[in-house]
């Protein structure tokens, strides 16, 4: 399929809403609305009113820079919904399973690198010889700084779990 034959079906499968909620929760930095509508491919119009309407349902967090709007996901948002997957995918004893997995795989890195943390592995891409040796440290410390984040949530799902999880329970 080509690229404008994906896009076909992506505008015919979606919204308008859908396709700017969908661009605007991905960015990785704050973005203008002329770069999300182009992205989503609808009018800018049409972005501005639904990434309004996502800043009114603190989807979205939107800041002036040089008299442009720009918008960013909402990382309370961002850190609620994955609560929620997490949520929906585990119960408490899978829970302490990916917890246990997660402080394992940072156990392996702090030994591998003889390190405490993903700072100090970055600090070494500073000392590497080649550019693969520089990539695969500078991934390594993504990729800790990732999981360490997602640790963090999977910590609080299991510190409150009752009180998530609730709604999620069948009544016997």
């Amino acid at each position: 399929m080509s690229d404008s034959a994906g896009i076909e079906a992506w505008k015919e499968q979606t919204t308008a809403f859908d396709r700017i909620q969908s661009v605007a929760s991905a960015v990785s930095k704050p973005r203008s609305v002329s770069y999300i509508a182009d992205e989503a491919h609808v009018a800018e119009n049409t972005a501005r009113d639904h990434l309004e309407r996502l800043v009114e349902l603190n989807v979205l967090l939107k800041r002036d820079r040089d008299g442009t709007a720009h918008y960013t996901p909402d990382p309370l948002h961002t850190r609620i919904q994955m609560l929620r997957e997490l949520l929906e995918q585990h119960d408490r004893d899978g829970l302490i399973q990916l917890k246990t997995s997660l402080q394992s795989q940072i156990e392996d890195w702090q030994s591998q690198y003889s390190v405490e943390s993903p700072a100090e592995v970055r600090a070494r891409a500073a000392e590497t010889e080649t550019s693969e040796q520089t990539r695969e440290i500078r991934q390594t410390a993504s990729d800790w700084e990732l999981i360490s984040y997602r640790l963090s949530i999977v910590e609080d799902a299991i510190e409150n779990y009752d009180t998530y999880s609730e709604d999620f329970r069948v009544s016997a």
